[in-house]
């Protein structure tokens, strides 16, 4: 029939190396992305960046060579370490740069200077000229050029920035003038102060409740391998009451306020009682939506709890999958490090000192050398998304081991570092590759959205709908190719087969399974929807009890939306390992379904819970054959693949 004519899933039978070609282009990217740290530590980026440079070019700390047809350059500046900026509070924003001329100086002003006779008294006691080279510190009283070469006073009291030889101010209120400035829309200035205050008032609370969440999240991951059968209801049931408590605290505190409102008429009072009502009326909508939501999928729970339930003992085997997202992390922490250091390098990179039209110097590159920024941009997106597809790979080849071991007993001691070891030795090229899609559809969304930006206010409402409707159709594309990408590191984690030939049989697989995949998807990405929210809900809740308190001078609004951004990514780590390890083993059932069937010879891998599914889903068909009622219908569509 026509299992003949397809070729046989063999589960762990050998191991081969898949898409080495992608792999040797990997490493060749690598390599220049190597070479691009090189050139620009060569070139003398590090030190400028590090130690700084004034606006002669001089490097501070060193001797310096002249630069042809600039005043002040080449200056043995041995014993002036630190970077000081006449205006450090002129920022321009287009440029992302500070306008002002800059000086190496012997020490940073550590209380605040007011007038020319404070720069001239702190110059003669502490011997840190702040005025331009050509001044000496007799002169700055007298001499007409000081208004220019001088800085801006008062002077605001600084401090070097720790490893960067930069003095920058102590009280960073010039810096909040600049996010004003960055934040147009708020129009009444008063309120962003406000907030910010609120968010330092109440500082302490917020890492509480951060911490709360992380906690939260473990406790989830633990609970849910236990009672993974309950787990639907007791989240359902948690949700409903949670998102009606949530409701019904925040209309009380609404009529309290009321009440208490008569007494106390201030603005801080009046903008607490509108948020309450906008957060009341909000949350009621979503209350309303979720329960519409539970009321259409509650029918299509059966596969889903029974897969939950597989995936609790598969955590219970391979309990080092928890801190999966931790390492991950990890590494990619370690990479944007590496490559925000390497970008700021480029940012300083350049041989050539080039003077501009005040007569300073700036280094900028020259020639092919410009576009090596975008390698390196092109080189963030692509390693991310490979560190990102390693994670998948890894906890695919662990799934599948657990799967397709018939003796659990004889399962390897870490089935994780098995794994690890497999991806390493055979598949990184298959991964690169994978990745390698995902950056080709990313890159041209990150142009449009650039476009999108730079375009704001300037474009009409049809160009405008037009990279909306683009961005938003790559953004999905970018899903169903992620989804796609980890389906086919399952099947290259089974077969070892190359990865176009992964997802071509994964995809067949899941055509073949489209209602249950669907059912799969939402059902369990509901549930774990149900968690996140669980969890969110519980830390906001805590935060508005705890923050409650101090309703009189503060503003919620940002410090919840931080400790709820905060849970929510949190949650989304933990749970998001837990949806892969759900999506490796429905494949894993689905290709056990079709290949077997539990006769001699050909019996099933799959668990005790999946085969009482099978059996149940095989009676039910029978009963709607017979002529059964809506029931059987509902769970038709759920057994496609079963009737083989």
């Amino acid at each position: 029939s026509h299992k003949s004519s397809k070729r046989e899933w063999k589960p762990l039978e050998d191991h081969s190396c898949t898409d080495v070609p992608w792999l040797l282009l990997f490493i060749l990217f690598c390599i220049g992305m190597g070479f691009i740290c090189g050139f620009s530590i060569a070139t003398g980026a590090a030190a400028r960046l590090l130690s700084g440079y004034d606006s002669y070019g001089n490097i501070c700390g060193q001797k310096n060579v002249k630069v042809e047809g600039i005043v002040n350059s080449g200056l043995d500046l041995t014993h002036k370490k630190y970077v000081f900026f006449l205006d450090p509070c002129n920022i321009d924003l287009v440029h992302q740069k500070i306008k002002s001329i800059a000086l190496c100086v012997s020490a940073c002003p550590r209380k605040e200077l007011k007038t020319l006779a404070d720069i001239q008294k702190f110059a003669e006691t502490n011997g840190s000229t702040l005025c331009s080279y050509e001044l000496q510190p007799s002169e700055y009283t007298t001499d007409p050029r000081a208004a220019k070469l001088c800085p801006k006073y008062p002077v605001p009291e600084s401090a070097p920035i720790p490893f960067f030889h930069r003095c920058a101010p102590v009280n960073i209120s010039c810096y909040a003038k600049f996010a004003e400035a960055l934040i147009t829309f708020v129009s009444d200035s008063s309120v962003l102060h406000r907030l910010i205050s609120g968010v330092m008032t109440s500082k302490e609370i917020i890492m509480g409740l951060c911490l709360l969440s992380l906690v939260l999240s473990m406790i989830l991951m633990v609970i849910i391998r236990y009672i993974s059968r309950v787990l639907v209801w007791i989240l359902t049931i948690l949700v409903i009451l949670g998102s009606l408590g949530g409701t019904g605290v925040l209309w009380w505190l609404y009529a309290k306020q009321r009440m208490s409102a008569g007494a106390l008429e201030t603005q801080i009072a009046k903008d607490n009682l509108q948020a309450l009502l906008i957060y009341a009326i909000a949350a009621t909508i979503f209350t309303v939506i979720l329960f519409l939501i539970m009321l259409i999928m509650r029918k299509r729970v059966a596969l889903t709890i029974a897969l939950f339930h597989v995936a609790g003992k598969v955590f219970i085997h391979l309990p080092l999958l928890v801190f999966q997202p931790f390492w991950t992390f990890f590494v990619l922490i370690l990479f944007w490090t590496y490559w925000i250091t390497v970008l700021l390098f480029l940012g300083t990179t350049g041989k050539h000192p080039v003077p501009n039209e005040e007569g300073f110097v700036e280094f900028r590159m020259v020639g092919p050398l410009k576009y090596m920024w975008w390698y390196h941009v092109v080189g963030l997106i692509w390693i991310s998304e490979f560190i990102l597809a390693c994670q998948q790979m890894t906890v695919a080849g662990a799934v599948v081991t657990y799967y397709f071991t018939r003796e659990k007993r004889n399962l390897p001691f870490t089935p994780i570092l098995a794994s690890v070891n497999r991806l390493v030795c055979y598949h990184l090229g298959t991964v690169a590759k994978g990745s390698f899609i995902i950056t080709l559809v990313k890159i041209p969304r990150m142009i449009l959205m650039y476009i999108h930006t730079q375009l704001k206010g300037k474009e009409n409402a049809c160009a405008r709908c037009m990279l909306k409707a683009c961005i938003c159709c790559l953004w999905c594309l970018e899903k169903c190719l992620t989804y796609l990408n980890q389906n086919a590191y399952t099947a290259t984690a089974i077969n070892s087969t190359n990865f176009c030939t992964s997802a071509k049989d994964a995809f067949v697989i899941l055509v073949e399974n489209a209602l249950r995949v669907a059912a799969i998807n939402t059902v369990g990405d509901f549930m774990l929807f149900l968690g996140k929210v669980l969890i969110v809900c519980s830390t906001g809740l805590a935060g508005i009890m705890l923050l409650n308190y101090q309703r009189d001078y503060t503003i919620w609004v940002l410090p919840l939306i931080i400790v709820c951004l905060f849970a929510f990514l949190v949650a989304h780590c933990f749970l998001s390992i837990y949806e892969m390890v759900v999506d490796v083993l429905f494949l894993c059932f689905a290709i056990d379904t079709k290949y077997n069937d539990g006769s001699p010879g050909r019996e099933f891998y799959m668990d005790k819970v999946l085969m009482e599914f099978v059996e149940n889903s095989k009676k039910s068909m029978k009963e709607a054959g017979r002529g059964g009622g809506a029931e059987g219908r509902e769970l038709k569509p759920m057994v496609g693949a079963d009737e083989e």
